[in-house]
């Protein structure tokens, strides 16, 4: 039987960090936010609804118009849902597609709004990454070059921690002082007896 996981945590967590040690096991990894970015300017059927929306947020040369985007997810959080009511179901359906087409003991569903989409009532387990508020702004300062009041703002568009760690099967701390490669030895391991 194939397991299927999701993989969240706030922004600046370090879910990618997690998602690398899992793929170098050989674990297949599924990006919704790349994936949500690429089908934002490949799918034609996204791209009318979010125009619809949002106006136009796509360049002369068709590209998406990312920094925009942004700015109108981040300072209004109607027009954010809205975003998420169109995109969340359509990067859903090629999730599901993708895993059809996956041979492996099980997968994961990499997804920084699993919980706020819903989607992790269609998986068998979740992992959480939790880190530090005050890591997680200096990191988003850095990896971002915004200013902290940026980086909070960020934060607090997305699902309290708390809320995320009490849906969560599964926890992995990522605290810079915890080691991260034990923790997810222990899941990968855990995962492969279940998909037995």
């Amino acid at each position: 039987m194939k397991i299927t996981v999701g993989l969240t945590g706030g922004i600046g967590s370090g879910k990618t960090i997690i998602s690398q040690i899992f793929k170098s096991f050989n674990v297949p990894i599924y990006n919704s936010d790349q994936r949500a970015r690429w089908l934002m300017q490949n799918n034609f059927e996204l791209k009318n609804k979010l125009t619809q929306v949002l106006g136009n947020i796509y360049n002369n040369d068709g590209s998406l118009n990312k920094p925009l985007l942004r700015q109108i997810i981040f300072s209004n959080p109607k027009k954010r849902e809205i975003v998420n009511s169109i995109v969340h179901p359509i990067v859903n359906n090629d999730f599901e597609q993708w895993s059809k087409q996956i041979k492996a003991k099980y997968l994961i569903k990499e997804s920084a709004l699993l919980f706020e989409s819903g989607n992790y009532k269609n998986l068998n387990y979740t992992i959480t990454v939790y880190c530090p508020l005050e890591l997680r702004i200096k990191r988003l300062m850095l990896r971002d070059n915004i200013s902290r009041e940026e980086a909070l703002k960020k934060i607090n568009s997305q699902m309290d921690d708390k809320l995320k760690l009490r849906l969560a099967d599964f926890l992995i701390i990522n605290d810079n002082y915890t080691p991260l490669l034990p923790q997810v030895i222990n899941l990968h391991k855990f995962f492969l007896i279940q998909a037995i």
